[in-house]
């Protein structure tokens, strides 16, 4: 089995810094080392990360253009005021203003209107989850150019109720999307934002996952292909690991805020830290039980996933999802090579100081991958 780490940008999009296209095949002896796993039988390439900008076809390189922003929904400017740097941010502590944000970043950017969730669920940072969709975009290329365009097909396992990665993908690539989740609320808030954006309700399809015990099961029909997909884990074990870490979050928020002043360094995309109304008590940052945590945590979420992608091994041509945890890939690795992955790559995105990754793994053989990429694009 092949793994490869990939390098990635940051989610701080403020400072310009400059973004080297990532090759995911690359073999440069320049951009990898090699470690040896003791659970694995063959070498690990590792491309360790060299930028903390965003992909560089994320639009949100430079920053947030607050005036533009304002421009096109003047209800931002309720929560827009200068920094003692002077330069003009939100408080990203205050769920309305992030939310506020991500509506006018989504309708500036991406044509998505009236882009709304309900109060208590996850309101996810644009540039941080557009960057996964441009990365896994690398990683369909065919002889270096990105599929755009309907015939690429993607599923997106726990859409929530902001829908982010569907909508993003539609938005940036054309792709055709179906989105999953197990709660019927996300689900319907979702179907209300694709009827008020014809162009998205043409290329989705939502299904609900009844049963919680699975993943793909009861979403992928019978002889139904995908080219990928994507999914971001919930990754506490219990309600009370979520508010342990929720109440550490808000710490090292107030930390930045009182070092840099007001919600500098989450200007550059980190839109996380929030408190709805009617979230769980302890909770600052939003979501559900099912957005945020999970019997077992990320880790017990992954197995379940990869050991499940195994029944659609020839219906995926990839199989993706965020790993927020570093101790979390190892298992993960092991897992794939005892179910004869064929090809595993980690991509690393660093985001400000932080590290996440996205696990992308495929059964199919290089042979195999080519022919569909081949198939896909003589259709």
């Amino acid at each position: 089995m092949k793994h490869k780490n990939q390098s990635t940008s940051a989610d701080k999009a403020s400072s310009k810094g400059t973004a080297r296209k990532s090759n995911l095949n690359t073999k440069s002896a320049k951009q990898t080392q090699k470690v040896n796993k003791s659970s694995q039988s063959s070498k690990v390439k590792v491309a360790k990360p060299i930028s903390k900008t965003l992909h560089p076809r994320n639009k949100h390189n430079q920053g947030y253009d607050f005036e533009e922003l304002i421009l096109e929904c003047p209800k931002l400017s309720h929560f827009v005021k200068p920094n003692p740097y002077g330069n003009l941010s939100i408080d990203f502590s205050d769920p309305q203003a992030v939310k506020s944000l991500n509506a006018a970043i989504l309708k500036t950017d991406y044509q998505i209107e009236h882009w709304d969730i309900p109060q208590g669920f996850l309101c996810p940072p644009v540039p941080g989850r557009v960057d996964y969709l441009h990365y896994i975009a690398d990683l369909l290329s065919d002889k270096g150019k990105v599929p755009k365009g309907q015939k690429v097909i993607a599923l997106d396992i726990g859409t929530g109720a902001n829908g982010i990665y569907p909508l993003l993908g539609i938005q940036s690539y054309g792709w055709q999307f179906v989105a999953s989740d197990i709660d019927p609320i996300s689900i319907a808030n979702v179907a209300s934002i694709a009827d008020k954006n014809q162009a998205i309700k043409r290329k989705l399809s939502l299904r609900q996952q009844h049963n919680p015990n699975h993943i793909f099961s009861g979403i992928i029909a019978e002889n139904e292909r995908f080219d990928i997909t994507l999914c971001n884990p919930p990754f506490h074990r219990s309600l009370e690991e979520a508010s342990q870490g929720s109440v550490k979050k808000n710490a090292n928020l107030a930390a930045n805020r009182a070092k840099k002043g007001t919600a500098k360094g989450a200007a550059s995309g980190t839109l996380t830290t929030k408190k709805p109304d009617n979230a769980v008590s302890g909770l600052n940052f939003g979501g559900q039980k099912a957005e945020l945590w999970c019997e077992g945590g990320e880790q017990q979420f992954l197995a379940n996933m990869i050991t499940e992608s195994q029944q659609f091994a020839s219906q995926c041509l990839w199989f993706s999802s965020l790993v927020s945890k570093s101790e979390n890939l190892k298992p993960c690795y092991a897992l794939l090579e005892k179910l004869s992955a064929d090809s595993v790559k980690t991509i690393e995105m660093q985001q400000g100081n932080k590290i996440t990754r996205v696990l992308a793994w495929s059964f199919l053989t290089k042979a195999q991958r080519l022919q569909w990429a081949k198939f896909r694009n003589m259709q």
